[in-house]
């Protein structure tokens, strides 16, 4: 549950004399859609440079793209994502956001594609911070865990072809990102279709705690917020 205290909220006493208080909550909009729609897009313009259909100075628009459209985004929706407390899709959606920022200005300052130990060793770092975001997300969200596991696989081929691989990799790369368009496409829509409608209507494979924070009342889901991360004094 998320939102703030109306400002001079409604005090009140009861008959034991303590004091009570009316809270208003504000609640967020699910920021998920925009997440999974921007990021793809992202995927869609990594395909096109990895298969070849955008080259040579496409290349440099691609990273505008990248860095202009779909970062800002991706931004905004991790930063919704930490404010509605979803811990595991707020850091997913961080780390892609400023990956499509790191890798647009890449695009933009080398047009030309040529390989990168760097790079290499950025891709192969950032797809093993997914490993345990993944892990976690198949214990509630198992299509946010899906799409980061294609992602891994992706950023794990990405990897290999900076770090000297055979060029078959960079075509297995840019699969696996039309992969991604497509999940993106269905989970995004899903999301989407869920708000709009209250309730679920195309899968989203939830499960545990997940699902019954969607299906369940209120009722009982406040119980452990002052045990919550920034509520509690320390981490």
């Amino acid at each position: 549950m998320s939102g703030t205290p109306a400002a001079g909220a409604d005090r009140t006493g009861d008959q034991s004399g303590r004091e009570t208080a009316t809270v208003v909550v504000r609640p967020y909009a699910n920021p998920l859609p925009l997440g999974f729609f921007s990021f793809g897009i992202g995927m869609a313009l990594l395909a096109g440079i990895g298969f070849g259909a955008v080259d040579g100075e496409q290349v440099r628009a691609a990273g505008v793209l990248l860095a202009v459209f779909v970062f800002p985004l991706e931004f905004l929706a991790a930063v919704m994502a930490f404010l509605t407390r979803d811990t595991g899709a707020a850091a997913a959606l961080g780390l892609f956001a400023t990956s499509w920022a790191a890798l647009g200005a890449l695009h933009i300052v080398s047009p030309a594609r040529q390989t990168s130990v760097a790079v290499g060793i950025y891709l192969a770092a950032f797809a093993l911070m997914l490993v345990p975001i993944a892990a976690t997300a198949f214990l509630g969200k198992r299509l946010l865990g899906l799409v980061l596991t294609v992602s891994i696989v992706r950023a794990a081929f990405a990897a290999a072809y900076q770090l000297g691989a055979p060029g078959a990799l960079e075509t297995a790369d840019a699969a696996a990102a039309l992969l991604l368009v497509a999940l993106a496409l269905y989970a995004g829509t899903a999301f989407l279709v869920e708000d709009l409608r209250r309730r679920t209507v195309l899968p989203l494979l939830r499960r545990g705690d997940a699902r019954q924070a969607v299906e369940d009342d209120l009722g009982g889901q406040g119980d452990v917020l002052p045990r919550e991360p920034g509520v509690r004094r320390q981490l």
